[in-house]
C-alpha cells in the first residue's frame, strides 16, 4: 500500500510539474525554436568567412558537417545508449544512485541539451533540486518527441561551451585546431569532447596535462565501445597535444578595417529592423574578394614598410614635426590615458608626470612585430607619429562591387580607417581629370592647345597659381600633354576658358560622379585643394571605365537571418554622369599618364598590361600622395601620408604620389592580373558606339627612357 501511494504521489507530482505548478516549462514554440546566442558571420563573395560579430562566439553547424569522430567520442563518453532511450536512461540513473555517481553521471545527452537550451536557477534545497531534475526529464522527453537523434546531437554540439570564447563546436574547431568540425581527427575530437566535462580544468591551453589525461580517457571510451580498435588506441594515446590555437580577435584576419566599418553600419540597420547583430546569427554577404583583399593588404604593407625605412632615414636625428610641438600635445590630450586621468580629477601636473614616467608596454614594429618595451607614454605618442599610413579601395566599375578595402597598416595599433567616406584628405592633382572631363563633355578636343602661361582670375581676387616647377616651359600644350605631365597652367587655362561658372559646373559634375564632400566653388578646385575620401575618388574614376555611368560603390549584397531568409538586399544606384564619348576620350587621356606620363612606371616597371589609365596626386609639402588607376574591370585608388599633415617627406623623389602610392597599385595589379579568374583587362579601350565628333589623334610625344620618366614624377 505504501509503495502504491508513493507511486501515485510521484506520478501526481510529475504531472503537477508538467502543468507548471512549480514554474513554467519551455513552451512548444520554445522547443521548436530554441534560442541561443548566435554570432553573425561575414562572408566574402568567394565564400570565405571573413569574421564574426558576437557576444558568444557561436556558429551553428549541421549534422552532415560533423565528423563521425565527434559523434562517436560524444556517445562513447557521455551516453552510450543514446540511440536506445527516449531522453532518460533509467538504467544509468539507477546505477548512478546505487553507486553514488562513482560510475559516472546519470544525465543523457538529451538532458544535457535541455540544460543548455533552457537553463534553470540553481537549487538551494532538496525539494528544488528534485523539482529541477524532473523538469529536466520532462523537457528531455519533449525534445525527443520533436527531434531526431541526429538533430539532438547537432543541437548539443551547437550549444556547448569550450572555453577560449568558443561556443559551439564550429567555433571550437576553428579556435583550437584551425579547422572545421567535419575535418576533426580522432585525437582532436576526443580533446574537444573531453573538455566539455570542465572547459577550464581540461583546457589544452591552460592545463595541458589535465587535457591530455582527459583526451586519453575519451579515447579509451571509444576503444571500449568499439569506435576504434586497440591498435589505433595505442597509437593515438601517445600523441602529444598539437594545437593551432587562435582566439578570434576583430583585429586579426582579412579586412579588419572593412569589418569594423560594416559593423557600424549594421548596428544602425539592425536597430531599425528589429535584429541583434551579436545574437541573431545573421549571414552577411559582401562583395569583398578574399584573394584580392589579401593581395591588396600585402601590397600596402610591403610598400609602406619600405617607405617607412626611407622616412626613418630621411629624418634621422631630427623630429619630423619640427616646430609644430603642439601636435604632440594634441596627441596626448586625445589619448585614452589622458581622458581617463582627466575624468578622474587628476591635475595637469599629475598628468604630465604620468606621461613622462616610463612604463612597460607593447608597441608596433615593422621589423620585429609586436615588441615588449619600456618607454614613457609621451615618447610612445612621438613614436607613433613617425608611421606612414595608407588606404586602398578597389572596385568593379560596372557592378559597383568593392573587391578590396584596406583602411590602414595595422588595425590593432592604428584604428583610423583611411577608406571610410568620413576619412577625407586633400586630393591634389587626382582631381584634375574632372576639369578636363567637363571640357571634353562640352565639345573640346584633347588636341586643343592651351597657352602654358600663368592665368589670372579677376573675378576671384586675382587668384593666379603657377606651375609646380619649370620643367615644362613649352609655350603651349595640348590637353593630352597637360594631363600627361600634370601641368598646372594648362588645367587652369581650361578653367579660365570654361567661364566664370566653371567652378560650379565642375562641382555639378563631381556630384554626378559620386563625390559628396564639400568642394570650394573657386578656381582652385582644379588643383585638388578639396578634402575627399578614397571611397569617393575611386567611385568617381570608375565612371570612366563604365562608359560614363557612375555606379555607387557597394560592399554588401544581401543579409540572411539564421533560417536563410533574405532580410536585406542591396542594389547600387547609377547615374549617367557624362557621355560615352567623353568617358572614352578620358580613358585615352588617362592611359597616356601611365604610358608616358607621371605614372609611366605602371607600364615600364610594373608591366601592367592592356588598357590601363591613372592619375597621380601630390599635395603641398608632400603631405598626401595619391594614385588612382582604372582598367575596364577594376578601379583602384590609394592614399598615402601621415596622421598629421605637418609630418611628411621633404622631396619629390620620396613624397610624391608616384613614389608613395603608385607602386602599391603596380604591385597589386600585377598580382591580381596573374590570376585570370580574378581580373581581366582589355588590350585597348572599347570605342563608343557613336563615332567621336572631335579629333584625338594628336600629340605624339612619347618616351620610354627610364631616366626621362624619373624626372616627370608627380
Amino acid at each position: 500500500m505504501l509503495m502504491f501511494t508513493c507511486i501515485i504521489s510521484f506520478t501526481l507530482f510529475v504531472f503537477m510539474i508538467s502543468w507548471g505548478w512549480f514554474g513554467d516549462l519551455p513552451s512548444l514554440e520554445e522547443l521548436e525554436n530554441p534560442k541561443t546566442y548566435l554570432a553573425s558571420e561575414i562572408y566574402s563573395e568567394d565564400g570565405v568567412l571573413l569574421g564574426k560579430y558576437y557576444l558568444q562566439n557561436r556558429s551553428n553547424t549541421t549534422f552532415d558537417q560533423l565528423s563521425p569522430n565527434l559523434v562517436n567520442a560524444l556517445i562513447a563518453t557521455e551516453d552510450v545508449r543514446f540511440y536506445d532511450h527516449s531522453g532518460i536512461d533509467f538504467r544509468r540513473f539507477t546505477s548512478a544512485v546505487l553507486f553514488l555517481g562513482k560510475r559516472g553521471g546519470a544525465s543523457t545527452v538529451t538532458q544535457q541539451l535541455a540544460k543548455n537550451l533552457f537553463p534553470r536557477k540553481k537549487f538551494d534545497n532538496v525539494f528544488n533540486k528534485a523539482t529541477t531534475k524532473l523538469k529536466e526529464w520532462i523537457t528531455s522527453i519533449r525534445i525527443e518527441e520533436r527531434y531526431t537523434k541526429e538533430e539532438i546531437i547537432t543541437m548539443y554540439f551547437n550549444t556547448v561551451e569550450f572555453g577560449g570564447n568558443s561556443f559551439g563546436v564550429s567555433s571550437a574547431a576553428k579556435t583550437f585546431f584551425g579547422t572545421t568540425p567535419l575535418k576533426l581527427t580522432e585525437v582532436e575530437a576526443a580533446m574537444l569532447v573531453g573538455m566539455l566535462k570542465a572547459p577550464t580544468k581540461y583546457s589544452p591551453v591552460r592545463n595541458p596535462a589535465n587535457a591530455l589525461f582527459r583526451r586519453n580517457t575519451v579515447l579509451n571510451q571509444m576503444r571500449k565501445y568499439d569506435y576504434i580498435n586497440n591498435e589505433t588506441y595505442d597509437t593515438l594515446k601517445v600523441k602529444p597535444i598539437e594545437l593551432k590555437y587562435q582566439e578570434e580577435d576583430h583585429n586579426d584576419g582579412l579586412a579588419p578595417y572593412f569589418r569594423e566599418h560594416l559593423r557600424q553600419e549594421l548596428l544602425d540597420w539592425c536597430a531599425e529592423n528589429g535584429f541583434n547583430l551579436y545574437k541573431d546569427g545573421l549571414k552577411i554577404y559582401t562583395t569583398i574578394n578574399s584573394k584580392m583583399q589579401a593581395m591588396a593588404e600585402a601590397s600596402v604593407n610591403t610598400h609602406v614598410k619600405f617607405m617607412q625605412g626611407k622616412f626613418f632615414e630621411h629624418w634621422k636625428g631630427r623630429e619630423p614635426w619640427g616646430q609644430y610641438k603642439e601636435l604632440i600635445t594634441a596627441g596626448m590630450k586625445r589619448s585614452d590615458r589622458y581622458l581617463i586621468m582627466k575624468a578622474a580629477g587628476a591635475s595637469e601636473a599629475q598628468i604630465e608626470k604620468a606621461f613622462n614616467t616610463p612604463v612597460k608596454m607593447k608597441v608596433f614594429s615593422y621589423t620585429r612585430g609586436e615588441v615588449d618595451t619600456t618607454m614613457s607614454p609621451l615618447d610612445s605618442i612621438k613614436y607613433y607619429k613617425y608611421f606612414m599610413q595608407a588606404g586602398l579601395m578597389s572596385m568593379d566599375p560596372t557592378t559597383g562591387f568593392i573587391k578590396a578595402w584596406v583602411g590602414g597598416i595595422n588595425h590593432k595599433y592604428f584604428k583610423y580607417d583611411h577608406v571610410n567616406i568620413a576619412a577625407k584628405r586633400q586630393v591634389g592633382s587626382t582631381f584634375k581629370p574632372l576639369v578636363y572631363t567637363l571640357a571634353i563633355d562640352n565639345g573640346w578636343s584633347p588636341c586643343y592647345k592651351a597657352p602654358n602661361q600663368r592665368v589670372v582670375f579677376e573675378d576671384y581676387e586675382n587668384y593666379s597659381p603657377n606651375n609646380a616647377d619649370t620643367k615644362y616651359n613649352d609655350p603651349e600644350m595640348t590637353l593630352f600633354r597637360g594631363l600627361q605631365f600634370s601641368v598646372n597652367n594648362i588645367v587652369m587655362q581650361v578653367m579660365k576658358q570654361l567661364g566664370p561658372t566653371a567652378p560650379k559646373s565642375v562641382i555639378e559634375l563631381a556630384r554626378k560622379m559620386g563625390i559628396q564632400s564639400d568642394l570650394p566653388p573657386y578656381p582652385s578646385i582644379a588643383l585638388g585643394v578639396a578634402d575627399i575620401s578614397v571611397y569617393e575618388m575611386v567611385g568617381a574614376f570608375s565612371t570612366y571605365a563604365n562608359k560614363g555611368v557612375w555606379t555607387e560603390p557597394i560592399y554588401l549584397t544581401r543579409i540572411e537571418d539564421k533560417n536563410g531568409n533574405v532580410v536585406r538586399e542591396v542594389v547600387p544606384r547609377k547615374v549617367e554622369a557624362m557621355s560615352e564619348q567623353t568617358a572614352y576620350i578620358m580613358e585615352k587621356m588617362l592611359e597616356r599618364v601611365t604610358a608616358h606620363g607621371t605614372a609611366a612606371k605602371v607600364k615600364y616597371l610594373y608591366q601592367v598590361p592592356g588598357a590601363v589609365g591613372g592619375k597621380t596626386g601630390t599635395t603641398q609639402n608632400y603631405s598626401d600622395g595619391w594614385f588612382i588607376g582604372v582598367t575596364s574591370t577594376l578601379a583602384t585608388g590609394i592614399w598615402t601620408g601621415f596622421e598629421d599633415r605637418a609630418i611628411h617627406f621633404r622631396s619629390m623623389s620620396l613624397g610624391s604620389g608616384s613614389a608613395m602610392a603608385m607602386p602599391i597599385f603596380g604591385t597589386y595589379m600585377k598580382n591580381a592580373l596573374s590570376d585570370t579568374s580574378l581580373v581581366k583587362v582589355q588590350q585597348i579601350w572599347e570605342a563608343p558606339k557613336q563615332p567621336l565628333s572631335v579629333e584625338i589623334n594628336c600629340d605624339s610625344y612619347e618616351t620610354n627612357d627610364p631616366k626621362k620618366l624619373e624626372l616627370i614624377e608627380e
